[in-house]
């Protein structure tokens, strides 16, 4: 979901494939431009991973906010994702015997930003996903959604150029959701910030400008919101 004139996201080429037994399995085909929400077909999860440099495609190039991941070592392919690109997980990946505000904040921490600020940044965010009061709890203390929602404020936390959500939706009551929905596609809008996002559900990617569909590894859909509802 991106109005960037340039693509902060680009892919030329991109292959990856899984041994799976003696096949080789493709996961991911020849995705030449991605910016948008892809909902559902095999292939999704691969593709955020290797977007967000967590994998690395068997042929391709990947590039994101004008570095080329591929160029990059670990170490600064590490510090490039936590500075520039924004993760909401599955399963969370929380720290349990953090606090709330203590998880969110992490990500400035370790980039070095004072303490006072990394702490106001994050209850600033915590405070618009509806988490103030629950902000001194450690996170094995959440239910799933409040720590869907605590997952999320720590994406956003040092306004990364690039969002990716793998089902951020999944474990929040609609009305959450969609206060969640909401904030994603104002930061779109406002901050220009690019967000992928892995959705089964139509009304979440009705959110979204584009809705790309995949299906063994290849695009078989790339449609409006509005195209999809009067398909």
């Amino acid at each position: 979901m991106s109005s960037v004139t340039h693509p902060v996201v680009h892919l030329a080429a991109v292959t990856k494939s899984y041994r799976q037994g003696q096949s080789l399995v493709p996961a991911i085909s020849g995705v030449e431009f991605v910016a948008v929400m892809g909902p559902s077909g095999s292939g999704k999860s691969t593709l955020l991973h290797l977007i967000g440099g967590l994998d690395h495609p068997d042929t391709g190039v990947v590039e994101v906010d004008g570095r080329l991941l591929s160029a990059l070592s670990d170490a600064e392919l590490t510090t490039f994702r936590r500075r520039h690109v924004g993760f909401v997980f599955q399963f969370f990946n929380l720290l349990p015997t953090l606090t709330v505000t203590e998880n969110v904040a992490l990500p400035l921490l370790l980039d070095g930003v004072p303490g006072r600020r990394a702490y106001a940044r994050a209850e600033e965010l915590l405070d618009q996903l509806g988490m103030h009061a629950r902000r001194g709890h450690r996170a094995d203390e959440l239910s799933g959604g409040e720590m869907q929602r605590t997952a999320v404020a720590r994406a956003l936390v040092t306004d990364p150029a690039l969002l990716i959500g793998d089902e951020p939706t999944g474990n929040l009551d609609s009305r959450t959701g969609r206060a969640l929905l909401e904030l994603m596609k104002e930061r779109n809008a406002r901050q220009r910030q690019t967000i992928i996002m892995v959705t089964h559900d139509e009304r979440a990617a009705a959110y979204g400008d584009r809705v790309i569909s995949l299906h063994d590894g290849q695009i078989v859909a790339d449609e409006s919101p509005a195209a999809r509802c009067s398909a």
